[in-house]
């Protein structure tokens, strides 16, 4: 059974809604690998060690530090944490309410994503707010504490519960002036629009994930067997190179 990562409550205006946390997503990269000494293939090791007294030492042996001013720390411990006096380390503070429209202006850069899980005594006023962010098309923006960090975060209907997704400050979010972009609008005929049109038109199908998987992952793995087995590794064929022209747009000039 899954194991909460975090407990608190959901809180605006007067409301109180406890629940826990979950991750959402895992890592199924699978294939890992491990740094070896390249003479003699050994696994190589990562040892602690200490300058001051020249000797290595365990993580056992560690503490957490910040550095205030030049080789100056200050020591940071779990209690310490736990005793930051901000109301989001133990609650989902919303903020307000937006609509959940992600495009233009409104795009949000995601970092996590996490379940919400209602304690027996909120899951009326859960699933209350569930279903008025879905029926109206809202979002809930929110702060939260996880992990030593506060995090800005989404809260939107998903199947039968609700999904909290950690967002990247502003601060965080790069510039697109930092991009070659040019400032004028570009312009379109109509023929070039109505084929660009009947091209996404014949492409567009409901989002099935279940469709996709690592391709990439499962051809790694089939060149980490052969090399296991002592074959010799298949060469992929060329992919075809790319034409000049993404479109011929000759077809539509003659009808102009």
């Amino acid at each position: 059974m899954a194991r909460s990562m975090w407990r608190g409550a959901v809180q605006f205006g007067l409301v109180t809604i406890p629940v826990k946390l979950y991750l959402a997503t895992e890592s199924n990269a699978g294939l890992s690998f491990n740094l070896l000494h390249k003479t003699c293939l050994t696994r190589v090791q990562m040892r602690t060690w200490c300058p001051y007294h020249e000797e290595y030492i365990s993580r056992a042996d560690t503490v957490r530090g910040f550095e205030y001013a030049k080789g100056q720390y200050v020591v940071i411990d779990d209690a310490d944490l736990e005793n930051v006096p901000l109301k989001t380390v133990r609650s989902i503070e919303i903020e307000t309410f937006v609509p959940a429209r992600r495009d233009g202006e409104t795009a949000r850069f995601v970092k996590s994503a996490y379940y919400l899980e209602p304690e027996a005594v909120g899951r009326k006023a859960f699933y209350l707010l569930q279903d008025v962010l879905r029926e109206d098309g809202l979002s809930a923006i929110c702060k939260i504490v996880i992990k030593d960090r506060e995090a800005l975060a989404a809260i939107d209907p998903y199947q039968r519960t609700m999904l909290l997704s950690t967002l990247y400050w502003p601060d965080e979010v790069r510039s697109v002036d930092e991009l070659d972009l040019p400032d004028e609008r570009q312009t379109f005929k109509p023929a070039e629009v109505a084929m660009a049109r009947n091209l996404v038109a014949a492409m567009t199908t409901e989002f099935d994930p279940a469709q996709y998987h690592d391709e990439y992952r499962a051809a790694l793995q089939k060149v980490i067997e052969a090399k296991v087995a002592g074959e010799e590794v298949e060469r992929p064929a060329e992919a075809p190179k790319a034409a000049g022209k993404l479109v011929d747009l000759d077809i539509y000039r003659q009808h102009e």
